[in-house]
């Protein structure tokens, strides 16, 4: 482990660094990152292929894995979206002045260095560069072997515009793909001040059971929208097959449909435009004698109790079928987690307590839940989503990555 913790150390050392840079010059480096993401892209691509190669197109990460011209372009454009973003650091956040004449100021400052742990995602390379960057901290990134020929070209284009700066390039490093780096990193303890994961839930939970350092869980998404009673046919079907088919790798696509029964005829029409997909239905009993006849019979399957509580990322959806909006509230209670929820009503009392009753980071009213994203958000990109309540909740950018410090001031004022 000597070798990573000389890495530790200097990581550490470039974060300090970062404090005497001006937000200005911040923002020069991060434009110039866009610009080099789309005049080395025929490099990244290259590299990325090499990637792909060694992965079956049928693997559900494959998507999340393959980058494209336009999606470099949209990468860019996150990364010049961050550097238009007010500084996070150095806001007052509260002062005040004690009987004594000491003045108190609260601050927000840099977290130091963060570690990301991530999976099949090289565009996380790019988007944790830009919010750490911006916010102060130096970043640590252990992505995985499948994608380590992608992270390589990406953050060898970072070093080749941080060199061009005369900034240390230390300020991002990426650890070898192999499961010691990762348990050294988990185990970084004065080097490392927070660890963000990155991936499927069995991979957030082994970061959660084995760190020894902060963890901001970035949990698993198991998102269901509630056709209520009162909900509209037309943007019903346009939010679930909007949110189960856009991109059904990521973490905010719709995994379970939950209908009330007294809109059980109108469920051919929710689920046409998904057939078109070739999405998979797994259908309890009433859903599935709903769809017989009107969905294509190789792509309806009867639910088992596996198919709620799953978050897919395929082309797979659960239909649970519910008796009232008590019901719907209770199935979401029980299998969500507390990522992304829907409802798609016209009864504005509803949604209102839908908001209320759903505990989850983010809970949206007739709106799909594919906007659960930190650009979506206007925050400029992310660095994850968290599904917890401690710190931060909900998709994490700039202010979510950042600490805070206080500043005493006085004149010679002692405590009796």
């Amino acid at each position: 482990m000597i070798h990573l913790n000389e890495t530790f150390t200097a990581v550490q050392s470039a974060g300090r660094e970062l404090a005497i840079i001006s937000d200005e010059r911040i923002n020069e480096i991060l434009n110039a990152v866009a610009d080099a993401a789309i005049a080395e892209a025929a490099y990244i691509l290259s590299e990325n292929k090499k990637d792909l190669a060694r992965m079956s197109p049928d693997n559900p990460k494959y998507d999340r894995l393959k980058l494209t011209e336009d999606r470099l372009r949209n990468i860019a454009a996150d990364t010049r979206n961050v550097a238009t973003l007010p500084s996070p650091l150095g806001k007052v956040l509260k002062e005040s002045t004690r009987p004594n004449g000491m003045k108190l100021t609260k601050i927000s400052v840099p977290f130091g260095v963060i570690g990301i742990i991530y999976e099949a995602r090289p565009n996380v390379s790019f988007d944790v560069f830009s919010l750490c960057l911006k916010s102060g901290s130096a970043c640590i990134l252990k992505g995985g072997s499948d994608a380590d020929y992608s992270n390589r070209a990406i953050v060898n284009v970072i070093h080749q515009v941080l060199k061009r700066f005369d900034i240390n390039t230390h300020v991002a490093e990426l650890l070898p793909a192999t499961r010691e780096a990762t348990t050294a990193l988990l185990h970084a303890n004065g080097f490392v001040d927070l660890i963000i994961p990155r991936g499927s839930s069995r991979l957030i939970n082994f970061v959660r059971e084995n760190a020894t350092i902060p963890v901001i869980e970035t949990g698993a998404g198991i998102c269901h929208t509630y056709f209520d009673e009162f909900g509209d046919t037309e943007k019903g079907a346009a939010i679930i097959n909007n949110a189960k088919t856009r991109r059904v790798s990521v973490c905010n696509a719709l995994d379970c449909v939950i209908i009330h029964e007294k809109r059980l005829n109108e469920l051919p029409l929710l689920c046409r435009k998904l057939s078109e997909s070739k999405v998979i239905i797994f259908a309890d009993a009433q859903a599935f004698q709903a769809l017989k006849g009107c969905y294509p019979p190789e792509l309806l399957k009867p639910a088992t109790p596996e198919s709620f509580g799953t978050e897919f990322l395929d082309y797979k959806m659960a239909i649970k079928t519910v008796s009232s909006f008590e019901d719907a509230i209770g199935h979401i209670q029980e299998y969500s987690s507390k990522h992304s929820e829907s409802i798609i009503t016209e009864n504005k009392d509803r949604s209102e307590l839908f908001c209320k009753l759903v505990d989850a980071a983010c809970v949206y009213s007739n709106v799909s839940t594919a906007f659960t994203d930190g650009a979506q958000f206007g925050l400029g990109a992310e660095i994850g989503i968290s599904t917890q309540k401690l710190h931060a909740r909900g998709p994490m950018a700039l202010e979510e990555i950042t600490s805070y410090k206080w500043i005493i001031e006085g004149n010679g004022q002692i405590r009796v």
